[in-house]
């Protein structure tokens, strides 16, 4: 394959990009400074150039408080970017695959949302995404809309990162433990992709590590494995409350990944406990 990939400076597109280098693809990966998805022309000239046979989106705007207030700026990069990239994508026949995310979902549900639930978000960054989607999907024939959750891995700032650097500096932590999902890891996520990829079966998907927390629950399981002294207390959201409101469930049904790909994702505690004692961290 001849890979073009957006966002590949991130936390996820850097994995991305070492993924698709080690199963022999071409890649051509650009960071945000290097290729706007807002900008039109340049996506136009750049895919036309290249003719990439897979477009991977994993230009994002993540900073879900502030999207609340920069809402032009978050419709921008997660829902007219993906429309420019499908728009050029059937122009030279390329298929696209695109990250997108559980908060497109409400989080009322108390059972994993399947990938054809309806989506309900409760934020602007959720709303943004979905808009993403419904975009890519009016557009494209050939296409993967791959939703996950919880992102954690090197190279990007995320909440287990986040606890470390709080136990150095606390005495006490008090973390939600009323918001249920699974942790991802993004080395396992990139991995996961390639597959899908690979198979050519085209359409929307749930990719996560198997298994769900809460963030109190992973906090302490990042205290076990680093065998942290710090005491950590479950506390609820609305004692911390922030700008915009999160889903309190959104654990995502992987049906039909493991059928398609045939692999199942490795439970999010294996996944944690490889980050955390990978070379990386030490």
């Amino acid at each position: 394959m001849k890979i073009l990939i957006t966002g590949a400076g991130g936390m996820l597109g850097s994995q991305i990009s070492k993924a698709c280098h080690e199963s022999g693809a071409e890649v051509y990966p650009f960071k945000k400074a290097e290729l706007d998805v807002t900008d039109f022309s340049t996506l136009k000239h750049v895919l036309h150039f290249l003719k990439p046979t897979l477009v991977i989106n994993c230009a994002a705007y993540t900073q879900v408080d502030r999207a609340e207030e920069c809402r032009k700026e978050a419709f921008a990069i997660n829902s007219l970017g993906p429309r420019y990239l499908a728009c050029l994508c059937r122009e030279i026949h390329a298929a696209l695959m695109h990250l997108s995310t559980d908060y497109v979902f409400n989080g009322e549900s108390r059972l994993p949302y399947p990938v054809y639930a309806s989506p309900d978000p409760i934020n602007v960054y959720g709303l943004s995404k979905l808009y993403g989607e419904m975009a890519i999907r009016e557009t494209l024939d050939r296409f993967f809309i791959v939703r996950t959750s919880w992102l954690f891995g090197p190279g990007g700032k995320n909440f287990v990162d986040t606890v470390l650097k709080l136990a150095s500096e606390k005495n006490r932590l008090e973390i939600a433990n009323d918001q249920t999902g699974c942790p991802t890891y993004t080395v396992d996520l990139a991995q996961g992709l390639m597959k899908l990829a690979q198979t050519g079966i085209f359409g929307t998907y749930h990719l996560t590590n198997t298994g769900q927390t809460t963030w109190y629950g992973l906090a302490l399981e990042i205290k076990k494995i680093m065998n942290l002294a710090i005491p950590i207390d479950p506390c609820t959201t609305a004692e911390f409350p922030r700008p915009a409101p999160r889903p309190a469930y959104s654990v995502l049904d992987p049906f039909p990944l493991q059928a398609v790909t045939g692999r199942e994702m490795p439970g999010w505690q294996d996944a944690l406990h490889r980050y955390l004692m990978g070379p990386e961290k030490k």
